[in-house]
């Protein structure tokens, strides 16, 4: 496999859980009462549609397709599922942990690709700052989760 297409594979796997995270954030804001969480929700969905577009651009600068949202690996799914069932019981503590491990996988996700491979300067770039920014949405998350206890 060519280093171009090792690359635009793993930022078409970020671009899926982004697509995700996106999704799992605007469910979580219509199943929360609290204002606040609410807005914290609709904003970290908001950085998510802007992550992709930002992503699905980086992904054309090597000469590939983004790939769509609609196709899931079975461990996103999973993911996906597991966040359901925990909104289902709509508390507030519940969907929190579940957005927490949500980011925290989505880490590991970048600490990945960055340590995988040699990346070009933009693409390290825009990866370090969606990184930086989900970092920052986690620690304010935890924050949130201490409130609630």
């Amino acid at each position: 496999m060519k280093y171009t297409e090792k690359i635009t594979d793993h930022l078409n796997d970020v671009l899926k859980k982004s697509f995700d995270a996106e999704q799992e954030y605007l469910t979580a804001a219509e199943n929360v009462d609290t204002i606040e969480l609410k807005r914290y929700f609709e904003k970290r969905a908001s950085e998510r549609s802007e992550f992709s577009k930002k992503l699905q651009s980086e992904i054309e600068t090597y000469g590939a397709s983004p790939k769509d949202n609609t196709s899931f690996k079975a461990d996103a799914h999973r993911v996906w599922m597991n966040f359901r069932a925990a909104l289902s019981s709509n508390n507030e503590e519940t969907i929190l942990k579940e957005i927490i491990r949500g980011e925290e996988a989505a880490l590991e996700e970048y600490n990945e690709v960055m340590k995988e491979h040699t990346l070009p300067k933009s693409t390290y770039d825009l990866l370090m700052k969606q990184r930086s920014t989900i970092s920052n949405a986690l620690e304010e998350a935890k924050n949130f989760e201490m409130i609630e206890a």
